[in-house]
């Protein structure tokens, strides 16, 4: 290995240097507060565990992601977490022991085998916040709500938010009794927006001339809200579930509009995102400039059964890093104050003080005085010197 190859790191991992660094910390700190003023309580979660345990109840795309290892102590394979959401489901099916609602909130790291999109990071920072226990509208609403915060938070702006119902695509396929092999079949279809392949194979799969017209119109229902009246017409006759998660659909968008009047709204009915967990409403939000979601989440209610605990689930999370490129706000290194390096028990306890009022007080280490490119690359606009009278005295550099 070449001498210069030894220095480089894997593609799609990344080292965050100042000053990014610092903007990463400080949104990461800002967000969480804002979780925590409506109630979320921070959990932290293994970057590590058994592989079982880690991808239980997960879907396939997930277990592509995991890197997979074996633990040198009891010879079975761990891997590293590629997801957040599954160990906080874990965390309240078998550790919380609430009957009532439990909101949960973290910020870490994980690792991915491969990135999930064009110029994403092996490494992300999920961040994100998860509702336990209320199946209701209002929660799907709340998290919402709390996603466009974050983004506010993060400066991130203007948001449109794009809703649908996994629900919807669900029940015709169920009443349309196709087998496992076809459903990923249109699936994939639906995935790629292939509306010719799509009425070709619904024409050749499906016996019911209704239940394949409905598919058909499903797959292009997206656009304003014109589009949930649209789908009030093609679905009128579809079965007892699926007019269940249109309604859910419509009740979620009219409460989200009125929390949010100066966002736009999207719906996209045949959003098939988290397929084989999400349950009910997804939704995402995105920015110009930016061609892929910034922050997703949706309903997952089934999820916590895997650990022997079903309740109903609903969360959002993001990529920290993405947060930080995309914000608009200026974080700056703060000024600091320059100190002599003595043992002097006064200017000791005058540098506790200053570091105590959040000052950052910095000691100059080696000989002679600081030039003035030292103090620059310190940052220092003051500096702590012996006063004439006796003791020592803060002067502006």
């Amino acid at each position: 290995m070449k001498s210069a190859d030894r220095w480089l790191l894997p593609e799609g991992v990344e080292e965050v240097l100042p000053p990014q660094a610092l903007k990463l910390e400080t949104l990461r700190r800002e967000i969480l507060d804002l979780y925590q003023s409506w109630g979320y309580e921070l959990v932290v979660t293994p970057l590590i565990e058994y592989l079982d345990s880690l991808l239980v109840g997960s879907s396939h795309d997930l277990d592509l992601h995991t890197f997979k290892l074996t633990d040198q102590m009891s010879g079975r394979m761990m891997g590293l977490r590629a997801d957040i959401t599954p160990q906080v489901a874990r965390i309240d099916a078998r550790n919380m022991h609430r009957n009532g609602p439990a909101r949960l909130c973290y910020a870490d790291s994980v690792v991915h085998t491969r990135p999930r999109g064009l110029l994403t990071s092996r490494v992300p920072i999920r961040i994100g916040a998860e509702l336990f226990g209320s199946a209701s509208v209002s929660a799907d609403v709340e998290l919402i709500v709390l996603m466009s915060r974050t983004l506010s938070q993060a400066g991130i702006g203007p948001q449109h938010i794009v809703l649908g119902h996994v629900g919807l695509f669900r029940g015709l396929v169920a009443a349309a009794e196709l087998e496992a092999e076809q459903e990923a079949e249109l699936f994939d279809a639906v995935q790629r927006k292939a509306f010719a392949d799509i009425d070709i194979w619904l024409d050749e799969q499906v016996e019911n001339i209704n239940l394949a017209r409905m598919l058909k119109a499903l797959c292009r229902l997206s656009g304003d809200i014109t589009v949930l009246d649209e789908a009030e017409q093609v679905l009128a006759h579809a079965p007892p579930q699926v007019r269940q998660a249109l309604d859910e659909l419509r009740k979620t968008a009219e409460a989200v509009q009125k929390r949010l009047p100066d966002h736009s709204l999207g719906f996209d009915l045949s959003e098939l995102r988290g397929y084989q967990y999400h349950t009910g409403t997804v939704f995402a939000a995105y920015t110009p400039g930016y061609g892929r979601a910034v922050a997703k989440g949706g309903r997952y209610d089934e999820i916590g059964q895997a650990y022997g605990r079903a309740r109903p689930a609903s969360g959002f999370d993001a990529d920290l890093k993405i947060l930080a490129r995309l914000s608009s706000l200026e974080v700056r290194r703060p000024a600091s104050i320059l100190a002599p390096d003595e043992d002097d028990a006064a200017l000791q306890t005058m540098v506790e003080d200053l570091r105590r009022q959040g000052e950052v007080v910095i000691t100059h280490l080696d000989e002679g005085e600081a030039d003035a490119a030292l103090l620059k690359e310190l940052n220092c606009d003051r500096r702590i010197v012996a006063a004439p009278e006796g003791g020592w005295q803060l002067v502006t550099i």
